[in-house]
């Protein structure tokens, strides 16, 4: 039996007295971060009570194994969006017990929360190639627990790792697929090559009397190697999904078409044959960097629908291993995607790092320099919020940051807040991240400072 919440949402469970016990040794995952982790929830009991707080990742784990589950769904609750943005603007400085738990009232499941389009915000951040580098630990998966039974509608991994497959795929076609050395084994006619493979050659050739024959083994250089050959594969098994369980990707099946129309033709002349196990003894070549990630989620698919091509077919109620997919990091991908569509790729920083600090990004570009920090939050309280101002603050005046974008010392660097806004609409990056555009959104109660909504893609 599943408990569904909704991020960033909270339930409450009441339990009997024999199961006090067994609901205490709830214990959140920890989903590893460069700086630690972080609990993908939040758990408490009560006289009785389980009170259950998802927080800023999706998916599904067990609360008790085998016994009790929990899912996170993918939901924006529109007001605290709202009032989020409201109280980003306000000038006076609450402190922390100062302000009432009003993060805490009741919402309608119906009216106050979207269905994000979280399949759009990595369809849209893998337009660039850079940030394919940064999508490998979006997902966290444990394969060694039991699976959990869920409905399929409601199955957020699998859409999740085909999009992330076949986008790093387009990039690695669209680069040209890597060349290496394979093995061919072949029946010659009144020659050899390489080395007899004598055991075979009598099986197959003397014993029938075909004394004219040899089969040999050589090496051939091409891209009908064993990696191609398993994302070929891989793709075959997102290609029948896809065209299966068109319902479940959320507009984005066009799109999906199109890369799979686009990929399909690049592996023409690869074999299919490729067993995953042989995989693991291959050297990584520095050029073909996305090959290393295209296993590892290909890998995973695989996994997915245990090696089995009939488990891509519809179905109302599946099986899928505890996994967490990372939203804010997810968030800041989204964000990146439009700072690299309004600037260069060499004007801006990513993953700014300095003294134990990391800055999400900084603009270079002179005229529009500036320290930019992207918010997942819903929290819409003012001592959160203007926490997060001084800490984006305190980023602007790190000494490196100054010597990164040449500047005096007695100078103040401006200092951007992007954060996720309620209104569904296409978003023009060229002008929203322009310098004028920006002035016009300051928080007032600071210098320096500015705010900047992105619309996000929900699903009507």
């Amino acid at each position: 039996m599943g408990i569904i919440l909704t991020e960033h949402s909270e339930q409450i469970i009441q339990f009997e007295v024999a199961d006090a016990e067994r609901y205490s040794l709830i214990k959140a995952t920890i989903f590893p971060t460069k700086r630690g982790g972080n609990n993908c929830f939040h758990s408490r009991i009560e006289n009785n009570s389980l009170f259950l707080k998802a927080d800023y990742y999706v998916g599904v784990d067990w609360l008790i194994k085998g016994k009790r589950s929990i899912q996170v769904n993918p939901k924006l609750n529109t007001k605290i969006l709202e009032r989020f943005e409201n109280e980003l603007g306000k000038e006076e400085n609450v402190l922390p017990g100062e302000e009432n738990e009003s993060n805490l009232e009741e919402f309608d499941e119906d009216n106050d929360f979207k269905q994000l389009n979280y399949l759009k915000l990595l369809m849209d951040a893998f337009q660039h190639p850079v940030i394919v580098r940064e999508t490998n630990n979006l997902v966290l998966i444990d394969w060694e627990s039991p699976q959990i039974e869920i409905n399929q509608e409601d199955d957020v991994l699998t859409p999740f790792l085909v999009v992330q497959y076949l986008n790093i795929l387009k990039h690695i076609v669209r680069k040209g697929l890597k060349k290496s050395y394979y093995n061919v084994q072949e029946n010659l006619n009144n020659r050899m090559k390489g080395k007899i493979l004598v055991g075979a050659n009598i099986k197959q050739n003397i014993l029938k009397n075909r004394i004219t024959k040899t089969i040999c083994e050589y090496q051939q250089f091409g891209i009908d190697h064993l990696e191609n050959r398993f994302l070929k594969k891989v793709l075959y098994y997102c290609s029948n999904y896809v065209h299966q369980n068109a319902a479940f990707f959320a507009g984005n099946q066009k799109s999906l078409g199109q890369l799979i129309s686009y990929c399909k033709p690049a592996f023409e002349l690869v074999g299919e044959e490729a067993e995953a196990s042989t995989l693991k003894n291959i050297k990584q070549n520095p050029f073909f960097k996305e090959y290393k990630d295209a296993i590892k989620i290909g890998q995973y698919i695989l996994k997915r629908f245990s090696y089995n091509i009939s488990n891509t077919a519809s179905s109302k109620q599946i099986k899928t291993p505890p996994f967490w997919i990372d939203m804010p990091k997810l968030f800041e991908l989204y964000v990146y995607h439009h700072l690299l569509t309004a600037f260069n790729y060499n004007e801006i920083k990513c993953q700014f790092s300095t003294y134990g600090n990391a800055l999400d990004f900084l603009i270079t570009k002179k005229e529009s320099q500036m320290v930019v920090d992207a918010k997942y939050k819903m929290r819409y309280r003012s001592s959160h919020i203007h926490q997060d101002i001084r800490q984006v603050a305190g980023y602007a005046r790190l000494t490196k940051v100054y010597d990164e974008l040449k500047r005096n010392g007695n100078e103040n660097i401006d200092c951007l807040i992007v954060y996720p806004t309620k209104e569904d609409a296409a978003l023009d990056s060229h002008y929203s991240f322009a310098k004028p555009m920006i002035e016009k959104q300051l928080l007032t109660a600071y210098k320096g400072v500015y705010k900047l909504g992105i619309p996000m893609p929900y699903i009507s």
